[in-house]
């Protein structure tokens, strides 16, 4: 690739992450009032939101100290992004509307930079969808965990890691092509529709089958012997 060719993807690729940091502390602030935190709270879920999926993407690459320590950018864009939510003051209705659309935006925009930087350290296609995929959804599994839910990765909800891995896979195709700077541009768009889509519609990747429950025998039997030592003991006692 030319050398300012590449210079300018690389610039493009820490741009779409800083919009990615803004844009997930923003989202996390928006968590922080469902929960009703203080502004702590909001700054705190608001930064682990926002730098969280970039600094294991760059823990597991080994390239050096994750660029949201090392760049004095990182912390002040997410911080803004909590405190605008803070700030604001919107209906929930309106904020359900624009929670999907941004994130959707941040998928495509992280599941981009991810892949772009995982194919700059040599690596294939395959880490890169991972790493990809990882640094979408990274920030806001660990944010659930911080609060103590489910991470809405996991299921339950419409597509979401699924969105990340097909955007960075779309990402990889095309700058196997030679054709990076495109592959960002279909990459963020194929985000937003699938993304979109996937909430108006309801669509969820299948669900496992449960456990079934005991038959009555089984039941009856697994009674029985818990049953048994307590009758040993009774009678052991009695002897004695």
């Amino acid at each position: 690739m030319d050398p300012l060719a590449s210079q300018s993807l690389d610039t493009a690729v820490s741009s779409l992450d800083l919009v990615g940091v803004f844009i997930c502390g923003l989202l996390g602030g928006v968590v922080a009032r469902a929960e009703g935190l203080d502004l702590f709270g909001y700054l705190t879920v608001g930064t682990v939101s926002g730098l969280g999926g970039g600094i294991i993407r760059d823990t597991l690459l080994q390239r050096g100290t994750p660029v949201a320590l090392t760049d004095a950018a990182y912390l002040p864009t997410a911080f803004a992004g909590a405190f605008l939510a803070f700030l604001l003051s919107v209906r929930e209705e309106e904020w359900n509307k624009a929670f999907v659309a941004l994130d959707a935006a941040v998928i495509g925009c992280w599941a981009v930079v991810g892949a772009q930087k995982t194919l700059a350290a040599g690596l294939g296609w395959l880490p890169a969808v991972l790493l990809g995929t990882v640094s979408a959804v990274g920030g806001g599994a660990v944010r659930d965990l911080l609060l103590r839910h489910v991470p809405a990765v996991f299921g339950g909800n419409e597509l979401y890691a699924t969105v990340a891995a097909v955007v960075a896979g779309t990402y990889v195709i095309c700058a196997n092509l030679h054709v990076p700077v495109l592959g960002v541009v279909c990459a963020i768009l194929l985000a937003l529709v699938f993304r979109t889509s996937a909430h108006r519609w309801g669509w969820q990747l299948p669900r496992g089958l449960p456990l079934r429950p005991a038959t009555p025998f089984r039941a009856a039997r697994a009674k029985t012997s818990r049953m048994r030592p307590t009758a040993r003991r009774s009678s052991r006692r009695k002897k004695e």
